[in-house]
C-alpha cells in the first residue's frame, strides 16, 4: 500500500472520528469500493454535510455546560424578610408577654430571629429557581444537539447512499 493513501486513510479516521462515532452510522461498501475509496468518500461526505448544514459535529458535541449559580450572589426576597419579621415579631411579642411582661422586647427579639428565618427561605427559594433554571437549559442544549447531529446524519447519509454505500 503506498505511503499517500495510508496518510490519507488515518488523516480522515482521525478528523472523523468523532462525528461518525457521535451519528454512529454503519457504512457498507456495497459496490466493493476500496478501504482507501471508502475513506475518501466518507472524507468528502462529511465535508459535504457539514457544508451544506452548517452543522460541525466536533463543535456540537463540544456543547458549554450551563454556568452554575452563584454563591454569595443573592440577597434574599424583601418579603420573605419582611413576612418573616412580622411572624417573628409577632410570635416573640406573644412570648415576651408571657414570659416577662414585655411584649416589646420580645418582638424585637422575634423580629430579627424572623428576618433571618425570611432570609434563610428566600435564599433556598432562589437556589431551587436557579437550579430549575439550569437543569431547563441543559435539557434544552440537549434537544437542539440532538437535532444538529440528525441534520448532519441524514445529510451524511445521503451523500455516501448517493456514492453507493449502505448506510444503517
Amino acid at each position: 500500500m503506498n505511503i499517500v493513501p495510508r496518510i490519507l486513510l488515518g488523516v480522515s479516521f482521525l478528523c472523523f472520528g468523532f462525528s461518525v462515532s457521535a451519528q454512529q452510522s454503519i457504512v457498507y461498501p456495497a459496490k466493493g469500493q476500496t478501504a482507501t475509496q471508502q475513506a475518501s468518500d466518507e472524507a468528502a461526505c462529511h465535508a459535504w454535510a457539514k457544508q451544506s448544514t452548517g452543522i460541525d459535529p466536533a463543535v456540537v458535541t463540544q456543547s458549554p455546560t450551563p454556568s452554575s449559580p452563584q454563591a454569595g450572589t443573592t440577597s434574599g426576597s424583601g418579603g420573605e424578610r419582611f413576612r418573616g419579621a412580622v411572624r417573628g415579631a409577632a410570635g416573640g411579642a406573644l412570648i415576651g408577654e408571657i414570659a416577662n411582661d414585655d411584649a416589646g422586647e420580645g418582638a424585637a427579639i422575634g423580629a430579627v430571629v424572623g428576618t433571618m428565618a425570611g432570609g434563610r427561605r428566600a435564599r433556598q427559594q432562589q437556589q431551587q429557581m436557579q437550579q430549575q433554571q439550569v437543569q431547563q437549559q441543559q435539557q434544552q442544549t440537549h434537544s437542539q444537539q440532538q437535532q444538529q447531529m440528525d441534520t448532519f446524519s441524514r445529510a451524511y447519509a445521503a451523500c455516501m447512499e448517493g456514492r453507493g454505500y449502505t448506510i444503517r
